[in-house]
């Protein structure tokens, strides 16, 4: 049995972790949150606080610590006593942030794949790049490393195991994320701008006919006729999750698909035409060197800002098709959430509690030993069910359509 908790992060989705943390200390023990920013941390604690969230009296303290620098993370864990990690910062320091548990022999929980500050899309497979190369020294010191556990990753992967456990062969993995909220601004994005536009600058990578194919951002697309929020534009995106499936499915087709608006459209092509989301650094004729895409992050909205005036829902699920008994299967697996529900709850959007809600759900599987793998695993690679039951019980209930999308609707446990 794992107990006490530390997060890295301060943003959007490390409030979320830290409400959910504090509704269930009862398993999770001591909550401790740190990034570099102390009075960030410190907000987020007072939201908890103010909500009354803690579910029985316990630890709940701020710390500052440079997640960049893997020695610091590993002596902050010691002397926090944290047992579990949750790494909800940005994805520049997962490895640094991993490398301090293999020290330290805690778990890690990540989010999101591990990226290099200097290079944008790399070649697939992007696990392999980074993450992966750690698995065996995790195996040889038994320490827990479970990869890409938001919602996408994360959930999807979940949901992707769960439909191929019902067949006996799997052929295609369509993975769609369906924001149909409405957040009141004129442009932002719904978490880190940095990250979210990293994702759709380069190239879009997707596994068809057991091998790597390549598009554009933007050029592929098709209307998805999804649960409550209805029919949907989404286009082919590169993401994280496509690149575990693809490894672990290799017989499968894998295609992620994201809801883009015509504005947001517009805008990110101004954008990426003005060479302002290039990571590279410019001199300005005042001689001072910018980074074109950190000018834009500062000038946008705060992800986290955006929460009070969200309305409306998303929707993310997996359309999953194959074969059972000789004849063709499909199978919808989702989930809705409501922004305006999230708020209420814990003081965030939607887009950020779907990401949050997870990683906790993770961390009280590690905790109480079913997901205390003493190995580095992809969610895929568990057992989807005890986590789709505290999923359900702590905020984001999974649904599933039996024969694809308009198929008869029901409880994954129904």
């Amino acid at each position: 049995m794992k107990k006490n908790v530390l997060i890295i992060g301060a943003g959007g989705v490390a409030q979320v972790v830290a409400h959910k943390c504090a509704q269930n200390n009862d398993v999770l023990g001591d909550i401790h949150i740190a990034s570099r920013t102390l009075a960030k941390c410190e907000a987020i604690l007072e939201s908890v606080r103010a909500k009354d969230a803690m579910k029985q009296e316990g630890v709940l303290q701020a710390h500052a610590v440079d997640a960049m620098d893997s020695a610091a993370v590993a002596a902050l864990i010691r002397d926090t006593g944290a047992q579990i990690v949750i790494n909800v910062g940005t994805a520049f320091v997962n490895m640094t942030v991993l490398d301090a548990c293999i020290e330290t022999g805690a778990a890690y929980i990540d989010t999101a794949i591990h990226e290099d500050p200097d290079k944008i899309c790399e070649t697939p497979p992007w696990y392999g790049n980074y993450e992966w190369k750690k698995r065996d020294l995790c195996a040889q010191k038994g320490v827990t490393a479970i990869l890409g556990a938001g919602f996408d990753p994360g959930v999807v992967n979940a949901f992707a195991r769960f439909a191929i456990d019902m067949m006996d062969e799997v052929k295609s993995i369509d993975i769609v994320d369906i924001n149909a909220g409405n957040h009141g601004k004129y442009f932002a994005t719904n978490f880190d701008p940095e990250i979210n536009f990293r994702e759709f600058t380069g190239t879009v990578y997707y596994w068809e006919d057991q091998q790597w194919k390549e598009l554009s951002m933007f050029e592929s697309g098709k209307s998805w006729d999804l649960p409550v929020v209805g029919p949907s534009q989404a286009y082919q995106s590169g993401h994280d999750e496509v690149h575990s499936l693809a490894t672990n499915y290799p017989q499968a087709d894998v295609r992620f698909w994201m809801g883009f608006g015509d504005h947001y459209i517009n805008v990110f092509t101004v954008l990426k035409n003005l060479g302002l989301l290039s990571e590279h650094p410019v001199t300005t004729a005042e001689g001072l060197e910018v980074v074109p895409l950190k000018v834009v992050k500062a000038v946008l909205p705060d992800p986290a800002s955006l929460a009070p005036n969200y309305t409306g829902k998303t929707c993310i699920g997996d359309l999953v098709k194959g074969v059972k008994d000789g004849q063709d299967f499909e199978v919808f697996v989702y989930n809705v959430a409501d922004h305006k529900e999230a708020y209420e709850e814990v003081g965030s959007q939607g887009i950020s509690y779907t990401a949050g809600v997870p990683p906790v759900a993770a961390a009280m599987l590690v905790a109480s030993g079913e997901w205390d793998a003493h190995t580095m695993k992809n969610v895929e690679e568990l057992d989807p069910k005890p986590f789709f039951t505290l999923l359900d019980r702590i905020g984001l209930p999974t649904r599933v359509q039996i024969g694809g999308l308009g198929g008869e609707d029901k409880a994954w446990n129904a």
